[in-house]
């Protein structure tokens, strides 16, 4: 077999889809475990949908995803350009040399004689409505007619009207379409611009493409496909046809939009805003992975090393399936817990800085930032969730909107007043500020003033943080330091001594 060369073609129509994310991971998956060449190529003939920003999305989100392209824009190749825009010349010249060799014709029909005609078959009941070919079979005086009245024109391909087309899915095996059910699809448009078949054809051709991995949806366009492979006399490639991912609630194809599930629970749809919620691109990698294929039947978690080893289109599943969102938030925590703790610092700092409004520059000055990642990590399942594990070490001030909230069972405002002064005044004097000494202080202080640690060391943790739960408290205490919070301590007392 040839080298493999597979493409992933994206139009710069919208940001990345997670679908699209899934075919580009599988071609790159399929390139890599074969030793062949990933192409990326742009098909940007579509203007009037091109989205500002939709390009750098897409490149951004590839490279996020670690999907590296060994040809296309910005690197380059020997089958350039990898702009469709860039290549009108080649498309108008096959498209006239199909023309030429009676392959297809040029159509004259204006826009309003096309839905004249399907208004006249639905009036008819027709089955199936769309063009009858009644430019095909014009005669050479009657073209001439045309040509002389100036009209636009489009070539259409010339659909053999009878027999069959059987083709194989390298995932679905053989498939056969009539070609009765076939239309003189469009080929070139009258502004001189291809559509997607012929585009997508040629370029598939000069580019050697030999596998075509793509979604489903475009598996009724085979037959078409075939039919200009053959016009041209060229080798068609190798076609997959990936399964549909359905929404989360299996019901339908997922979503071109962020998914509302009956719950309450936004399922986003384009792969910037995984990023942007903090899922890590090493997770988001394994999770696509198994969205319509298995490395082994059970093992879940595993490196891109070990999918490019094990990667076969022959094991793709041909069936739909949902879009799993609780199991991709269970492995991205899964991710999380494996980092080191500088790396995982290092990647949380941005996701801090936007959400507290905190330069990354304070951030690493603050010492006690540091030392609570390692708690944090055992608690978020992804990077924007560590700000509310840590917000409380930038806040001027902690607000408490119930006082009563700081009194547990069997206390009063008063004796807890008292004892949280206590505290303050004992941490206050504390030779040395770090964990063991302030725990070895506040125990010795709950058995001296006769209470439960739950008792003291949970309106502590209020009157500090804000929080009920946050990291083990005596570290937390060293993070935010001993000024702040004696002065929070106080504040505390001060709050409850006023609601006596």
């Amino acid at each position: 077999m040839s080298t493999v060369r597979v493409r992933f073609a994206p139009s710069p129509t919208g940001y990345l889809h997670i679908g699209g994310a899934r075919t580009a991971l599988f071609n790159w998956l399929y390139a890599r475990h074969t030793g062949g060449t990933f192409i990326l190529r742009i098909e940007d003939t579509d203007r009037a949908r091109f989205v500002p920003g939709s390009l750098e999305d897409i490149f951004t989100s590839l490279r996020w995803l670690g999907l590296d392209w060994d040809e296309g824009p910005e690197v380059g190749g020997p089958y350039g350009p990898y702009y469709q825009s860039e290549r009108l010349p080649l498309y108008r010249q096959w498209a006239d040399w199909l023309v030429e060799h009676g392959k297809a014709y040029r159509c004259y029909c204006t826009p309003a004689e096309l839905e004249q005609m399907r208004e006249e078959q639905r009036a008819r009941k027709q089955e199936t409505t769309g063009y009858d070919r009644r430019c095909r079979y014009l005669s050479p005086a009657e073209r001439a007619a045309r040509e002389a009245e100036g009209r636009s024109w489009v070539i259409r391909l010339a659909v053999p009207e009878s027999g069959q087309v059987t083709f194989h899915d390298a995932i679905r095996g053989d498939i056969t379409f009539d070609n009765a059910r076939l239309q003189d699809a469009v080929l070139l448009k009258s502004d001189g611009w291809p559509t997607y078949h012929l585009a997508n054809v040629i370029d598939d051709h000069f580019m050697a493409i030999t596998h075509i991995l793509r979604g489903d949806e475009w598996l009724s366009s085979v037959p078409l496909h075939w039919h200009l492979y053959a016009a041209f006399g060229w080798e068609p490639p190798v076609w997959a046809h990936l399964p549909v991912i359905l929404n989360p609630n299996g019901q339908g194809k997922m979503s071109k939009r962020e998914i509302i599930m009956p719950d309450g629970l936004v399922v986003p749809v384009f792969v910037h805003q995984y990023r942007e919620m903090g899922y890590l691109p090493e997770a988001m990698f394994n999770f696509l992975c198994g969205v319509g294929w298995s490395l082994d039947g059970f093992t879940e978690i595993y490196d891109r090393a070990t999918a490019i080893a094990a990667f076969d289109i022959a094991q793709v599943q041909a069936s739909p399936g949902a879009f799993p969102a609780d199991k991709l938030e269970w492995m991205n925590g899964v991710y999380i817990r494996r980092l080191a703790p500088d790396d995982l610092w290092e990647r949380m700092l941005p996701f801090l800085a936007q959400r507290l409004h905190v330069s990354e520059t304070r951030l690493r000055e603050h010492e006690g930032l540091r030392l609570l990642v390692p708690f944090v990590q055992e608690r978020i399942k992804k990077l924007s969730e560590a700000a509310d594990y840590v917000d409380y070490l930038f806040a001027d001030a902690i607000v408490i909107p119930d006082p009563a909230e700081l009194v547990p069972a069997g206390m009063t405002s008063q004796t807890m007043a008292a004892a949280l002064e206590r505290a303050a005044q004992t941490l206050a004097v504390l030779p040395t500020w770090d964990e063991p000494a302030i725990e070895a202080a506040l125990r010795e202080l709950v058995t001296a003033l006769g209470l439960k640690s739950g008792q003291l060391f949970g309106a502590i943790r209020l009157a500090v943080t804000g929080k009920k739960v946050s990291p083990p408290l005596f570290v937390t205490l060293q993070a935010v330091g001993r000024e702040p919070v004696c002065a929070r301590l106080n504040a505390a007392v001060a709050l409850l001594k006023r609601g006596t």
